[in-house]
């Protein structure tokens, strides 16, 4: 693996330099309320706040992120699941993530230390992963992408992303499709579409069965994740806000 020696050198910057955290689409303080719909049925909601913190002397930011049951579906498959990650408020690169899972009797807790000076992730286990430079973990990537410069791109261009997730490397690369119209129950938004790259089998049928829509102003909040299953479809809409930086 060919290593680029001054993006390495840019990474073991601890402190974020203020001119490049003003150019974020987010602040602490943010915090985002999804409901979690299965068919017609809402089933869930998923809460996301965004902290200012700070980890082995570093300044970070600090995004956690909580998704839970309601009604019937919290009677039949209780779910409480929460995804943490502390990243660089410079480029959005994880210093620490955190994954703990209660799924019905399923329970889980996995924690990953991120060593982008070294090209590695340890995991609670003190298990050791080769990793390439540029990996996240999948709660800074929601914020990663926010950042991206969709006006100078054209619809079909490929957005390249890495992540880790459950000790493994997992491309998560995205295309753009360009400016759509969301309708939600409450309002409707110009939105950028982006289109990641599943893979077909277990769960999809096809390639483009995710989708994922960003608010279409300053702000890039998503405000609809769209996903077409082999048993049916789960639709994620933005239901309430507050904090944001426009």
């Amino acid at each position: 693996m060919k290593r680029n020696i001054l993006y390495i050198a840019l990474l073991m910057i601890c402190l974020p330099s203020p001119a490049q955290i003003n150019q974020n689409r987010f602040i602490p303080g943010e915090k985002l309320k999804f409901v979690i719909y299965y068919g017609l049925v809402n089933g869930g909601y998923i809460d996301a706040e965004l902290l200012a913190t700070e980890y082995e002397g570093k300044k970070v930011y600090h995004s956690k992120m909580l998704a839970t049951t309601s009604g019937l579906a919290d009677v039949l498959y209780k779910v409480r699941d929460e995804y943490q990650s502390y990243f660089n408020p410079e480029n959005t690169l994880p210093y620490k993530s955190v994954r703990d899972i209660s799924e019905g009797k399923y329970k889980r807790y996995d924690l990953a230390f991120f060593d982008h000076s070294n090209l590695k992730v340890v995991n609670s286990k003190s298990k050791e992963f080769a990793v390439p430079a540029d990996i996240r973990d999948m709660v800074a990537v929601f914020y990663y992408i926010r950042n991206k410069d969709f006006e100078s791109m054209k619809p079909g261009e490929i957005i390249k992303v890495n992540t880790f997730f459950d000790n493994e490397v997992f491309p998560f690369d995205m295309r753009y499709r360009g400016i759509v119209t969301v309708k939600t129950k409450k309002t409707e938004y110009r939105c950028h579409k982006l289109v990641p790259y599943v893979e077909p089998g277990r769960v999809f049928e096809n390639e483009d069965d995710m989708s994922i829509y960003l608010s279409a102003d300053r702000n890039r909040v998503p405000v609809r994740v769209e996903f077409n299953l082999k048993v049916g479809s789960i639709k994620c809409d933005l239901i309430e806000y507050s904090g944001l930086k426009y």
